[in-house]
């Protein structure tokens, strides 16, 4: 039989183990709180404060209707096809995006007109007129021939001046420097305007 001093001792225990226990819940109450605050604000401010650049952007971006140029099957004509890109806030940047669905292909089954691997390094725009400079790829592994060339530098240059009426020619670089030519059959030096003889449009 337990004795008084032991039983004392043992109520002691008993009610410190009860405010331990208390204090533990406590504590645990009060750090699920504190995240559930935490989490709260951060969501409050991402919210109110929505991220201005990467993915967060392109999520906010609308798209809109453009008309892209490809060949036809014989590399006589261009052929319009209604895509779908990007709105971009900066006039060079929806160039860009333009020019880089364009070299992307059809998705309708028409002929491209540049080569694959082709890349927009860079666009600038002074008085009317686009610079585009593209990586080597486009001379390097392009298949050459008069009529191959004509609608590379027709369906860049009719498919960015039909959608952006501020440009009124379009002038193509290779690593940001003037080329002669892409592959030996026209002259590359000078701007071109939009040739609007080569296009035709096919029944839907």
């Amino acid at each position: 039989m337990a004795t008084k001093k032991q039983r004392k001792a043992k109520a002691l225990k008993e009610k410190k183990r009860r405010q331990n226990l208390k204090l533990f819940i406590l504590s645990l109450i009060v750090l699920v709180g504190v995240g559930f605050l935490v989490f709260l604000f951060i969501s409050l401010f991402e919210y109110i404060y929505p991220p201005t650049t990467g993915e967060g952007e392109r999520v906010k971006k609308e798209k809109y209707k453009v008309e892209l140029y490809f060949s036809d099957s014989n590399e006589r004509f261009l052929v319009p096809e209604d895509r779908y890109i990007w709105k971009e806030k900066k006039m060079e940047d929806q160039i860009k995006e333009l020019v880089t669905t364009l070299i992307g292909g059809s998705t309708t089954g028409l002929v491209g007109t540049f080569p694959e691997g082709t890349k927009v390094k860079d666009v600038t725009i002074k008085d009317g007129s686009a610079s585009i400079s593209f990586n080597r790829t486009l001379v390097d592994l392009h298949p050459g021939g008069s009529a191959s060339e004509m609608m590379t530098i027709y369906s860049l240059t009719n498919t960015i001046t039909r959608n952006m009426p501020q440009v009124k020619s379009v002038k193509i670089l290779v690593e940001g420097k003037e080329i002669e030519t892409i592959k030996g059959h026209i002259d590359t030096r000078n701007p071109f305007t939009a040739n609007m003889e080569l296009i035709v449009r096919t029944s839907k």
